[in-house]
């Protein structure tokens, strides 16, 4: 379970990382995920994420705060509704999978609303 949890944390870093990179792919799910399977699989290399460039930048202040940026949270809400509205289009013969798919984006949609607070960029930079 160990071997498996480190692969998907790789893949999640990966990611991640590209997505640190390219202003479509959000970065924080995937370095969250990477994050959840490193503490399942290591601690040594838990540790040593959470103290990279990468895991400072772009998670520290939701892990601490439960906060982001308007940016990060615009950037996260797009990726999702736009591969969900891929999904919602190929499940044209589908009307449960599509009331299911739409009943998930707008859980996603409320919670990044109303559950994740939002902070100024030079905030986040100030507390880091």
């Amino acid at each position: 379970m160990r071997i498996l949890f480190l692969i998907l944390g790789l893949i999640s870093l990966g990611v991640g990382a590209v997505g640190a990179v390219l202003p479509l792919l959000p970065s924080t799910p995937f370095l969250l995920a990477a994050a959840f399977c490193f503490a399942k699989s290591s601690k040594k290399l838990h540790d040593w994420f959470l103290s990279t460039k990468l895991y400072k930048k772009h998670l520290d202040s939701f892990v601490k705060k439960r906060a982001m940026t308007l940016k990060a949270k615009l950037s996260i809400m797009l990726t999702v509704t736009l591969m969900m509205s891929v999904g919602f289009i190929l499940m044209h013969s589908v009307p449960i999978g599509r009331i299911c798919l739409v009943a998930v984006w707008l859980f996603h949609l409320l919670y990044f609303t109303f559950r994740i607070k939002t902070i100024r960029p030079e905030t986040q930079l100030t507390n880091n």
